[in-house]
């Protein structure tokens, strides 16, 4: 389980480095809001990803505002995934598909940590970085 866990783990933030250094990078927007979804990606994203990874190994959270920042990033990545579907951002389906599994998944990690349950919140981080994946794979060429 924990090499899955890291090997997804690895996969998310070799995505986000990628997302974050190519200068060719999608630069779509919403229809009216400015924010391009590289800068989502890089200012939101990357780093709540990157956090809640590195809450999540070993031992996990060392105390209670280490639960609560790990709980803050993966409400964060959660609220992220209804960013990408609004303003007319997604276009099309593998997006839409890889934002519901980032909500439904960042959303069981927010449970497992409220619980302090780390076995569940790595679990679906996993199942998280996943869906960061298969969509980068299809956006990011």
């Amino acid at each position: 389980m924990k090499r899955i866990f890291l090997w997804g783990t690895l996969i998310a933030l070799l995505g986000m480095v990628v997302v974050s250094l190519q200068t060719n990078a999608q630069v779509k927007k919403g229809k009216e809001r400015p924010l391009k979804t590289r800068h989502l990606m890089a200012g939101l994203v990357a780093p709540s990803n990157t956090a809640l990874g590195k809450a999540l190994q070993g031992d996990g959270p060392a105390d209670e505002k280490a639960w609560d920042t790990a709980l803050q990033n993966a409400e964060l990545l959660n609220e992220s995934a209804y960013i990408m579907m609004a303003d007319g951002r997604c276009p099309d389906d593998v997006w839409a598909e890889a934002t519901k599994v980032l909500r439904e998944n960042s959303a069981a990690v927010i449970r497992a940590l409220e619980k302090k349950d780390l076995s569940a919140a790595q679990t679906a981080y996993g199942e998280m970085t996943r869906s960061c994946a298969q969509c980068h794979r299809a956006h990011k060429k």
